[in-house]
């Protein structure tokens, strides 16, 4: 085994677990789960059967993540934060045949006890703020705040608010990196 899962934990026979990655105290990785390289998954997190997690994921304490999450590589979840999988669960129905699947793109953070309401996609590298409930799509780069969420601005790669000026240019104050805004989408300069 190449990877570390606490005494108190379980990663269930059937489960993909990548190397160097570490599973911590009262954890459970279910059957038919896949989890990448060097991922840290927290205190009390459940990792459900289909769920996809990528290469670098941190999964902060308390988080449960459901079939039909897919997560790519060098992804966030904060403490507490709340995915779901249907849209309207009612305990006497039924309704794993509407599990609704939410995809968080390469590089994106979601905040402390943040809700990301199933069937949305997450843009690379966004930051969903701490608290925020997100109800729709988000863009790459976007910075999302508030219940419902809203996009209050762009953020770079390394999670700083970015400025565009009159010529919609902006640099990263941290890495130096450039971006452009485009059509009210944000791309990295190469």
């Amino acid at each position: 085994m190449n990877y570390f899962v606490h005494q108190s934990s379980f990663a269930d026979e059937g489960c993909q677990v990548g190397e160097g990655t570490k599973i911590w105290h009262f954890s459970h990785v279910m059957s038919g789960a896949v989890i990448g390289s060097n991922c840290i998954i927290g205190q009390n997190v459940v990792v459900s059967s289909k769920v996809i997690l990528g290469n670098n994921v941190r999964v902060q304490n308390n988080v449960s993540i459901y079939e039909g999450v897919i997560c790519e590589d060098d992804v966030f979840l904060g403490p507490g934060m709340v995915l779901t999988n249907v849209i309207n669960p009612r305990s006497a129905i039924s309704r794993k045949h509407e599990f609704k699947n939410t995809l968080i793109r390469k590089g994106a953070s979601i905040g402390a006890n943040a809700t990301i309401v199933c069937g949305n996609e997450i843009g690379t590298y966004a930051f969903i703020g701490a608290g925020a409930v997100v109800t729709k799509p988000v863009k790459a780069y976007a910075l999302i705040v508030g219940n419902p969420g809203r996009q209050t601005g762009w953020i770079s790669e390394s999670g700083h608010k970015l400025k565009f000026d009159s010529y919609n240019n902006a640099t990263c104050k941290e890495s130096g990196q450039e971006y452009v805004l485009e059509n009210n989408n944000v791309k990295r300069v190469k």
